[in-house]
């Protein structure tokens, strides 16, 4: 189900009107402008969940941040009012671990030469599923079906005798 922008916002035969809230209709308006005209429906809401948990997180860490300085100026730690200083720092912090930037891509291309000179191994051609070594493959027996294999033969011998 695809969207072409705030069309859905308009009413439908013999039903009311529906109510659109008002930064669902900003980001209409925002994909309008950047040129995105199909997306699904749940993408301005998941942007204002994103928004939502984003400026929370920063608020309070902003909080925390302002309390710990009045805290140690010894001020009275119980207000908690937050100034722009303690937002700035709380979303540098943020930005800092949560939002990396992609690597150059000089960078990536000399890890890729670097991995690609080495070459891969020779395949040997041989009939059959071709394993790695014996120790790396879980194809062993396992412990109990060595136990009934001993448990058997022990049973056939005394059937014998």
């Amino acid at each position: 189900m695809t969207s072409n922008g705030p069309s859905s916002s308009g009413t439908t035969q013999g039903a009311e009107p529906t109510v659109v809230p008002r930064d669902v209709r900003l980001l209409h308006l925002i994909f309008a402008t950047q040129g995105v005209q199909n997306y699904q429906d749940h993408v301005p809401l998941q942007l204002m969940d994103f928004a939502h948990r984003y400026t929370t997180s920063v608020l309070k860490d902003a909080v925390t941040y302002g309390d710990h300085a009045r805290s140690s100026n010894g001020g009275n730690s119980a207000n908690t009012t937050v100034n722009t200083d303690d937002i700035r720092l709380a979303i540098a912090a943020k930005t800092n671990y949560q939002f990396k930037p992609a690597p150059a891509k000089e960078l990536m291309l000399e890890l890729a030469h670097e991995r690609n000179s080495k070459s891969l191994p020779p395949v040997i051609p041989k009939w059959g599923l071709n394993l790695p070594p014996e120790k790396y493959c879980l194809t062993a027996k396992d412990w109990d079906s060595l136990d009934e294999e001993k448990n058997d033969i022990e049973a056939n011998k005394r059937r014998k005798n």
